[in-house]
């Protein structure tokens, strides 16, 4: 169990192979979830913009904005978590100027996030150096970019040729040489993270990255199985709250139909306050 809030310094080291745990990330959006993850003992908060998808019911993460997702950091944040908290740079957030990226990027560490995550082309690098420049400290997120979905061709797996493999190691490098204190692979072959995770000195985090990263991370709804929906074959459930949360609303709804709810221990009864309640009720009728 972790002792005290990691710091991007301590991070950094967090390589597998130097014979440290695992990096342990969970992504949350608001404060139950945040304090639910923090009392697990989790290593990392990520106030993903998957909340599209998980939480506001879009089919893709590029309607969410910058304001969206600062009101789900303060959220998290407001709970005061023991946790290293990163924030999604969303779609549209970077992608205009250096100016405006360095300007929503302050505005989630103001918010109450430790650091921000940036989804990462090649052609984007100065822009992450541009952020880092200003002392808030950046983990990078390659293979699938879910804000590219429409330019790469849909929630597919990447780098399955092999010089889309040396590109990926490419970049992965240029964003440990630029500062990035980690980088988070998602939807690569197994084979393809432990060749970037043997070649960079940041720990890598992997999604549906296989079991060779130095950390992994999943969304908190789908390790609570929150919803009965098909999902990626790299997620797994480790509860089925959503089986559990429909019995007890049945039951609620159940309950409240046959009047069984509430009882007279869920209700409020001042015997004092009834004193001479019957008269002044009976003079009202007059």
């Amino acid at each position: 169990m972790k002792t005290r809030k990691l710091t991007v310094s301590d991070i950094r080291g967090r390589k597998v192979r130097e014979d440290v745990n695992p990096l342990v990330m969970v992504t949350a959006y608001d404060a139950p979830s945040a304090r639910i993850a923090n009392e697990a003992g989790v290593d990392l908060i990520l106030v993903g913009d998957s909340l599209a998808m998980v939480v506001l019911g879009y089919d893709n993460t590029l309607q969410v904005s910058i304001r969206d997702m600062i009101y789900h950091t303060e959220a998290v944040a407001r709970i005061r978590p023991d946790v290293h908290v990163i924030a999604d740079m969303p779609w549209m957030s970077y992608h205009v100027s250096d100016e405006d990226a360095v300007k929503n990027a302050a505005a989630l560490i103001r918010a109450g996030a430790d650091s921000v995550k940036v989804e990462v082309r090649l052609d984007q690098l100065p822009t992450i150096e541009r952020i880092l420049s200003c002392d808030i400290p950046v983990i990078g997120h390659i293979g699938l970019t879910p804000q590219a979905v429409y330019a790469s061709g849909g929630f597919k797996v990447q780098a399955k040729q092999h010089e889309e493999v040396v590109a990926l190691i490419q970049l992965a490098r240029k964003l440990e040489n630029v500062g990035c204190y980690a980088v988070l692979l998602e939807c690569v072959p197994m084979f393809v993270a432990e060749a970037v995770t043997v070649r960079v000195g940041i720990p890598t985090i992997g999604i549906g990255a296989g079991p060779y990263c130095d950390g992994q991370v999943l969304v908190y709804h789908d390790i609570l199985g929150l919803e009965k929906r098909s999902y990626p074959r790299f997620v797994r459930n480790y509860a089925d709250l959503h089986t559990t949360s429909t019995e007890a609303l049945t039951n609620f709804a159940a309950d409240v139909r046959s009047q069984a709810f509430p009882d007279r221990s869920e209700s409020y009864d001042s015997r004092k306050w009834t004193i001479g309640l019957q008269e002044s009720l009976s003079q009202l009728d007059d």
